[in-house]
């Protein structure tokens, strides 16, 4: 049986490439790209029941790591574009848990997964768009400092993986 370390973190913790360069980023652009074909293959033929399984004891449902990386990656979104287009802007933290325990995270996945596909088509095209020194742009995380948004992209990265893997990995514990 996998420890509670493996089972929170799937693909490992998240670690900021040693180079941020064009080819790197390009391929964080394509996981980014793919999550949304990847997120709806781990939770095909999933039943309700499944989908309120937790993926690890505490943990959320997978219903809510669906729902969560809805508002993750529209909040990461709305981060770019203020970093894009104002200088190195104080952006807004949110309790992703209270986020997650809201009624609307109990609601049914695919309004989600229809945004995420959506999200994700015009967030790669606004990563593919920027230049070298976009990505150096950034904004200021009021717990975490200055971030650049090369970072944030590597981050966002990892965070597309990491949650899906929470679910696949629900799965190939419980055999479905």
């Amino acid at each position: 049986m996998a420890d509670e370390q493996d089972l929170r973190y799937p693909v490992g913790r998240f670690s900021a490439p040693a180079v941020s360069d064009a080819g790197v980023r390009a391929a964080q652009i394509e996981t980014l790209r793919l999550l949304p074909v990847r997120l709806r293959a781990a939770v095909a033929g999933l039943s309700e029941p499944q989908l309120d399984t937790p993926y690890r004891d505490g943990g959320w449902t997978v219903r809510q790591v669906v729902h969560h990386i809805a508002d993750s990656h529209a909040n990461s979104y709305v981060r770019f574009k203020l970093a894009l287009t104002e200088d190195s802007p104080t952006i807004k933290p949110y309790d992703e848990g209270a986020w997650a325990r809201l009624p609307d995270s109990r609601q049914p996945i695919e309004p989600s997964l229809v945004w995420i596909t959506g999200l994700h088509q015009r967030f790669a095209g606004l990563l593919e768009s920027m230049s070298e020194e976009d990505f150096q742009r950034g904004f200021i995380h009021p717990e975490r400092g200055r971030m650049n948004l090369a970072t944030n992209l590597a981050i966002y990265e990892w965070h597309s993986r990491h949650h899906t893997a929470h679910i696949t990995s629900l799965r190939a514990r419980k055999g479905w």
